[in-house]
């Protein structure tokens, strides 16, 4: 591993472009764009106030910025450096900001989710949505960018409107059986959109393109319920995970439960592999590394029945078999981990000086090679999967991953 020089950055405003060319870094008021490769400045713009939001066009051909606290939003383009766009929302105020998918509409949500502000960069025309839901995750996208799904909230019932991203035209509309609509999904073949409860009713509603109840699902009653819901990249399994600490895999045949994954503090499958952090004081050329020793039958990295502390712990299961595959116990809670976008390969980071990669082969802990106190607090993924960006409170490095890593 290779480990780049040490940049600022602020709130951790730090995002590849879509292509891997580029890579846009915030310093305060500043934009910085970089490429990704050599790290040399492209392009440098200045912000009318500190930036709190930046996102890449699908195209990578636009950024945008979003200062919320001055209901501004600025545009810059990467072809043409002297253009540059400024949405002012005024009195009605900014709480979000997005690129739709064709990288040529911007829509942003005002202050009390009054409305969505649909700008068009083209033609320079606006339209509004109203009654949009004040959720996490309420508004998506389909994955060709056909379709968009928002959750809305009218006469104190939960409600979808789809929207076809073209005209922005009204496609369905329809009530939900929700008491608090927490989130919406599509599944990566855009043909169903997984709706969840909040976390006081456990409930998952799959609805079709046309607004047609496909399916309900709850796995118990009088408890909290729904944390995360996540599709599987081939759509044929929906994964939820909940606050019983286990997560349960729906089919998209019965959208029934096909198994349920259970996460306890004691590992009695003697088949799981478990990889433990130690410290060690030993340096090997200014790098921390540790690699786990031969398995064997007889090895001390895994035994019948071990207790472990669960913010400390990533759970990996194997997706064929829905069997519990690798546990990996860190000395620190996890901050941020992330799957390497084009290998069986897992980065972590515990807000350590530390990064850690996981592998079917193995476990590698590598430490930054940084003067003072550089702590991980999240990571980023080149999309070609040969570096990895490290973000701290207020600066970030490019870790380069050699051929010898990434087998």
């Amino acid at each position: 591993m290779n480990f780049s020089e040490l940049f600022k950055q602020s709130n951790q405003l730090c995002r590849l472009s879509p292509d891997g060319k580029y890579s846009a870094v915030c310093v305060q008021y500043r934009l910085v764009i970089r490429d990704a490769q050599t790290l040399q400045i492209l392009h440098l713009y200045t912000c009318l106030d500190q930036i709190q939001y930046i996102e890449w066009s699908a195209d990578s051909l636009f950024i945008l910025c979003a200062m919320y606290k001055r209901g501004l939003v600025q545009i810059w383009s990467l072809e043409q450096p002297d253009w540059h766009c400024k949405i002012d929302e005024g009195s009605a105020g900014l709480v979000a900001s997005r690129w739709s998918p064709d990288g040529r509409h911007i829509l942003n949500t005002t202050e009390f989710h009054l409305r969505i502000t649909v700008w068009s960069l083209c033609t320079k025309s606006v339209s509004y949505i109203k009654y949009p839901k004040a959720c996490q995750h309420g508004m998506d996208f389909t994955k060709n960018g056909h379709y968009m799904a928002l959750a809305e909230r009218r006469d104190c019932k939960d409600h979808i409107s789809i929207f076809v991203c073209s005209e922005w035209q009204l496609l369905r509309h329809f009530e939900t059986e929700t008491q608090d609509l927490a989130g919406i999904e599509w599944s990566p073949n855009g043909c169903v959109l997984a709706v969840w409860d909040s976390c006081l009713e456990y409930k998952i509603l799959l609805y079709s393109l046309d607004g047609r109840l496909l399916s309900v699902y709850s796995a118990y009653e009088w408890s909290l319920g729904v944390k995360s819901v996540a599709w599987s990249p081939s759509s044929q399994f929906l994964a939820i995970g909940s606050y019983d600490e286990k997560v349960r895999i729906l089919n998209h045949v019965t959208w029934r439960k096909l198994v349920e994954l259970e996460h306890l503090p004691t590992i009695r499958d003697p088949k799981s592999v478990i990889y433990k952090e130690v410290e060690s004081r030993q340096r090997l050329g200014g790098e921390d590394m540790s690699f786990p020793p031969i398995l064997t039958e007889k090895s001390s990295l895994f035994s019948s029945e071990s207790k472990y502390n669960m913010p400390n712990t990533v759970w990996i299961w194997d997706a064929q078999k829905f069997k519990q595959y690798v546990v990996l116990e860190q000395l620190s809670a996890v901050k941020s981990f992330q799957w390497d976008p084009c290998r069986a390969r897992l980065a972590i980071c515990t807000g350590s000086n530390k990064v850690y990669l996981w592998s079917p082969a193995g476990c590698l802990t590598v430490q930054v090679p940084a003067e003072g106190n550089f702590q991980v607090l999240s990571l980023h993924w080149h999309p070609n999967g040969d570096s990895i960006i490290l973000l701290s409170k207020d600066q970030m490095c490019v870790c380069y991953l050699d051929t010898a890593d990434a087998s």
